[in-house]
């Protein structure tokens, strides 16, 4: 069967409350197909017009669903009336066989069978009506392509507002301003990316008790050289803490084998010169596992070239950001992480510990630049599958 490209696009109200994890973890785990693009937008007018008048007028709906959909999007994808302020809208896509079904599945019909949690309009969504049958109240969770042909209309005039309307609405109708608001990042690390499952999802459900808005969001296959920009204030941190390490091991290897006391000055120079060959392995280590390849046997040239491991990243902002994220993620040692807490549910070890979060301002935007979340990767995906 062929690979198709499916959309999800979460409405304003999911986001807003704190149900975009969910939402993410059941497209991921229900479908088992691979998302490979993420971005948010924040519909101006026009988009949110056109998108509205798409719905209205296309043919493989039901003419009342089509109403239906038409209004929720007229109203609830427009920019605030009273402040002009944007809505936050966030664009998934997701490929592999046959995935225009498997989305349309894992969200379920716009009104039958909303009860339980079988999909994910049984949970977030809501269709409610009077004794006349009047619908009284419509919240569709998310939105999505009934077919192929539907599927490539629609991206196609999301794309071309990805430059105007996508990439971080730091400035939508309910994201903070006041004084303390901050912006962080988050880094969903390569582990949780390994076959499609719900860890994406469930770790942003747990950052959601921070209270922050998500403002700005991009699937990204970091490359060698991003990766060593992103963790070079760690590679010098990392050569002067194993000369301790290296010192005290080789000390205790040539005192059991030679059968002699080795003294602290002479572990101490041989502490210099192993701790920074460790350091730098371990260095190579964390770029591997972030890439998927060493640096040293990365030829200079091939450095800039997209990475073979997936993250996901996320900006967060409001109130005291960076300590909130951080208090949520817990120490980088699973092991010594609250109950609760990412790491210690989802971490393995100091490295593979589920996700990175920025310790201060100044590094949020030092990493939020270096991983460029404001970039576009919508449309290179739409365009190899519906063309431009």
């Amino acid at each position: 069967m062929a690979q198709e490209l499916a959309f999800a696009l979460i409405n304003p109200y999911t986001i807003s409350k704190s149900r975009t994890g969910g939402v993410i973890g059941r497209l991921m785990s229900r479908t088992g197909l691979e998302l490979v693009a993420a971005r948010m937008f924040g519909p101006s007018p026009e988009l949110a017009t056109r998108y509205a008048d798409s719905l209205l007028n296309s043919n493989q709906m039901e003419p009342e669903f089509s109403r239906l959909l038409s209004g929720y999007v007229r109203k609830s994808y427009s920019p605030d009336e009273a402040t002009g302020l944007r809505r936050r809208v966030i664009l998934l896509l997701f490929e592999g066989e046959n995935a225009i079904q498997k989305v349309r599945e894992a969200t379920g019909h716009l009104r039958s069978g909303w009860v339980g949690g079988e999909t994910i309009r049984d949970t977030y969504g809501d269709f409610v009506e009077d004794g006349d049958g009047k619908v009284t109240y419509f919240e569709p969770a998310v939105l999505v392509a009934p077919s192929v042909e539907r599927a490539a209309s629609v991206l196609r005039l999301w794309t071309e507002y990805t430059d105007s309307d996508g990439g971080i609405v730091d400035h939508g109708v309910d994201v903070p301003e006041t004084e303390g608001v901050q912006s962080t990042l988050v880094l969903i690390k390569p582990d949780n990316f390994r076959f499609p499952s719900v860890r994406p999802g469930h770790i942003i459900d747990l950052l959601s008790r921070s209270g922050l808005r998500i403002v700005g969001t991009r699937k990204i296959s970091m490359t060698v050289a991003q990766a060593e920009d992103f963790y070079g204030p760690v590679r010098p941190i990392l050569h002067e803490k194993f000369k301790g390490i290296a010192a005290q091991r080789a000390g205790e290897i040539l005192e059991k084998s030679m059968g002699i006391d080795i003294p602290e000055d002479a572990k101490a120079i041989i502490g210099d010169h192993l701790g920074p060959i460790v350091g730098e392995h371990q260095f190579e280590e964390i770029v591997k596992f972030m890439t998927g390849h060493r640096p040293s046997e990365v030829a200079e040239a091939d450095k800039a070239k997209t990475g073979s491991e997936n993250c996901l990243a996320l900006i967060y902002k409001g109130m005291s950001a960076v300590e909130k994220i951080r208090y949520l993620l817990g120490p980088t040692d699973p092991a010594k992480a609250q109950p609760g807490s990412v790491r210690r549910e989802y971490g393995s070890d100091i490295m593979v510990n589920a996700a990175h979060a920025s310790d201060s301002p100044e590094n949020a935007a030092r990493e939020m630049k270096i991983v460029d979340v404001q970039k576009d990767t919508i449309r290179q995906w739409v365009e190899k599958y519906y063309g431009t």
